[in-house]
């Protein structure tokens, strides 16, 4: 089986390689097709998702996989939630989300810095499908007052991993692939596609 990612995040597709691995699967960036990211309109985590699956899957008429992930923060209400990789501004990089998010978090002390990862995955099995897999699942953590390790992406060194004691960033690649949002939300999309 043929399945577009729908993303063009080097580190999503990274992720999406190692965490289907073990299926037998060719999976296709879209990229490849030359597929632009589709225009995120949703107001939620599931319909930004569906928004990207669908878009990849009409324009390649192949079964498609998007995720639509971000960092959900309890003192700010929720942000950046949805606009997690625009926090900062369009194409703003990580450091300068890390940056407003701190700005925004000054003042607010342990142990209300409480926070999570959200993933929900959307697979079209074909354009139209009106029954997608979804699945989701989250991450809970902290968020620190300053940046560690030098691992992972995004928001990943000021997330605090209270399992393991440090911020997601120190992680190695195994072990984020184990317990991560992405990976929870991976490990119920092999249960409904075995």
């Amino acid at each position: 089986m043929k399945i577009v990612l729908a993303t063009s995040n080097a580190g999503k597709i990274k992720e999406f390689s190692a965490l289907l691995s073990d299926l037998t699967l060719q999976i296709i960036p879209q990229s490849e097709f030359n597929i632009e990211d589709a225009e995120e309109t949703g107001q939620t985590f599931i319909e930004n998702a569906i928004i990207k699956a669908r878009h990849a899957s009409e324009k390649t008429g192949l079964a498609a996989l998007a995720d639509d992930s971000g960092l959900v923060v309890d003192a700010l209400g929720g942000k950046p939630g949805i606009f997690s990789a625009r926090f900062a501004g369009q194409n703003a990089s990580a450091e300068k989300n890390i940056k407003k998010l701190l700005d925004d978090m000054q003042n607010i002390q342990a142990p209300n810095r409480s926070a999570r990862f959200v993933c929900v995955l959307v697979l079209f099995r074909y354009p139209n499908d009106p029954y997608p897999f979804v699945c989701q699942a989250n991450w809970e953590g902290e968020i620190l007052f300053a940046p560690k390790g030098r691992g992972g992406f995004g928001y990943d060194p000021i997330f605090w991993v209270p399992t393991h004691r440090c911020a997601a960033a120190e992680l190695s690649e195994d072990i984020k692939n184990q317990i991560s949002h992405r990976a929870k939300a991976f490990q119920c999309l092999h249960r409904d596609l075995l």
